[in-house]
C-alpha cells in the first residue's frame, strides 16, 4: 500500500504552516512533509509546531542537512519528537546543497563521509547507545541520550548519486528521493539502495519516498513549467498536472516502480494551498491502491 503525502514548501510563510496541518488532518491525509532549506524555514522548529497542531497526520522532514547540525543535538532533537509523537514522525538527514553550505562556512570536503559518520552516529544513539567515535567529522566521547525513544526508530537519508544510494542502503532505514525523479529513476534507486543492503548483510525493509511535481486546476501545467524547466525535470512520469485522474496514474506508477510514499509537491505560487491537501486526501487517494 503507497502512502500519499503534500509537501509545505518553505517558500510559504511559516504562519501558514498550522493551516495546512490542520486542513491534512481534517482531510485525512497520510503525510504532511516539510523541508529545512537554506534560508526560509526550520525543519524540527516547523515539524514541533505541526505535529502540536494535529493528532493523527505524519509529519516528514526531508531533510536535515548534516554540516549544518551537530549529531548530538540532531539526535536530542529527533528523539524529542519521536518521544512527544510516537509514530508520528519521519526524519531524513543528507548532504544539504553544497553551495549553501559553504555560505555558512560548513561545506564539508568529503559530503560522503560526514553522511556516512552521522548515519552511523544518529541511529546508534537513538537505538540508546553509547557512543564513542572519532571519525573525519563527527567524534563522540561517551555519549548517550538520557532520553532515547522506546524504540529505535526509522532514520531516513536524502540520496541522488549512486554512491549516496548505496550508502543509503549500508546505514539507512528509508531514502527520499527528489521531486523529477521518474518511475525508472526509482527502479535504478531501489537497485542502488540493495546494491548498498547487501554489502552491509541487511535485509531489514528499507522504504523509499518520492516527491512528485504536481499542480491542478485551472491553468496547472503552464504553472508548473517553469519549475520543471528551472530543474530540469521534463522527462514523462517525471510530474503530473491535470485532475485526481491524471495525478493518481503518476502517482501508481511511482509506487509500481518501488515507491513506498509519494509526496506531491506544489508549486511555489500554489494559490490555494489547503485546497490542495484536499485534492490529495478525498480525490487522488481513492484512486491509488
Amino acid at each position: 500500500m503507497t502512502a500519499l503525502g503534500v509537501v509545505f514548501r518553505p517558500q510559504f510563510p511559516p504562519e501558514r504552516l498550522l493551516s495546512a496541518a490542520r486542513a491534512a488532518e481534517s482531510a485525512g491525509l497520510e503525510e504532511l512533509w516539510l523541508w529545512e532549506d537554506c534560508f526560509l524555514e526550520s525543519g524540527i522548529a516547523s515539524a514541533a509546531a505541526a505535529l502540536a497542531a494535529t493528532g493523527t497526520v505524519r509529519v516528514g522532514v526531508g531533510l536535515l542537512p548534516v554540516p549544518l547540525r551537530n549529531v548530538a543535538l540532531a539526535s536530542m532533537e529527533a528523539a524529542t519528537l519521536y518521544r512527544l509523537f510516537p509514530e508520528r514522525v519521519v526524519l531524513a538527514v543528507g548532504h544539504g546543497v553544497q553551495d549553501w553550505m559553504g555560505q555558512v562556512g560548513a561545506r564539508a570536503a568529503s559530503p560522503l563521509t560526514l553522511l556516512r559518520e552521522h548515519l552511523d552516529a544518529m541511529r546508534a544513539l537513538l537505538r540508546g547507545e553509547r557512543v564513542t567515535m572519532s571519525g573525519r567529522y563527527v567524534s563522540l566521547d561517551g555519549v548517550a541520550l538520557d532520553w532515547p525513544p522506546p524504540a529505535a526508530p526509522p532514520l531516513f537519508t536524502g540520496a541522488t548519486g549512486p554512491r549516496t544510494l548505496r550508502l543509503a542502503g549500508e546505514a539507512a532505514d528509508g531514502t527520499v528521493l527528489t521531486a523529477g525523479t521518474t518511475p525508472d529513476g526509482v527502479r535504478r534507486a531501489r537497485r542502488l539502495v540493495d546494491e548498498g543492503r547487501a554489502a552491509a548483510g541487511r535485509t531489514d525493509r528499507h522504504l523509499i519516498t518520492v516527491y512528485l511535481h504536481t499542480a491542478t486546476g485551472h491553468g496547472a501545467a503552464e504553472r508548473l513549467a517553469p519549475e520543471l524547466e528551472r530543474e530540469g525535470d521534463t522527462a514523462p512520469g517525471a510530474s503530473a498536472a491535470g485532475d485526481a485522474a491524471t495525478v493518481a496514474a503518476a502517482v501508481r506508477m511511482l509506487a509500481a516502480a518501488g515507491a513506498d510514499s509519494v509526496i506531491l509537491q506544489t508549486t511555489p505560487d500554489e494559490p490555494d494551498l489547503e485546497g490542495f491537501i484536499r485534492f490529495t486526501a478525498q480525490e487522488v487517494a481513492p484512486l491509488v491502491p
